[in-house]
């Protein structure tokens, strides 16, 4: 795989897929601080190299984590998010951080995502209907 130009290249596909993910701690609960949010980013970026996404930006506010990733075409949302959360609870776990209400569960089963970048939508529809058509 390689990174040129912001395009993934692989065997088989080349893809520019970014998208914009947050999730939110079990209840809401206000549980973060600087540092225990520094831990989920490395846990994070940690499952990323394992995985081959990347961790583009990160950043949290006491409930929440927002997160840009780049990710290749084989890999689906929710198997990306399912081990984010399950190794960043993990390890916030084993660094004796207090999980919401004593719980097992870091997180909200719930989260956002939406995909980012690219042209917008009015310029692929133009570009699409612009195709020249094959003579009949």
């Amino acid at each position: 795989m390689s990174m040129t130009s912001g395009l993934r290249k692989e065997r088989h596909s080349v893809s520019d897929l970014k998208t914009h993910l947050v999730c939110v701690t079990k209840y809401k609960e206000k549980i973060f601080t600087a540092q225990s949010l520094e831990l989920i980013h490395k846990s994070f970026v940690e499952v990323s190299q394992k995985m081959d996404f990347n961790v583009l930006e990160f950043n949290g506010e006491s409930d929440h984590v927002h997160v840009l990733l780049e990710y290749p075409p084989k890999l689906s949302i929710s198997q990306i998010v399912n081990s984010l959360k399950g190794v960043s609870s993990r390890r916030y776990g084993q660094a004796g951080y207090p999980k919401p209400y004593n719980k097992e569960a870091l997180w909200s089963p719930s989260y956002f995502v939406s995909s980012v970048g690219g042209a917008p939508i009015e310029v692929l529809k133009k570009y699409i209907q612009n195709q020249e058509k094959p003579l009949l």
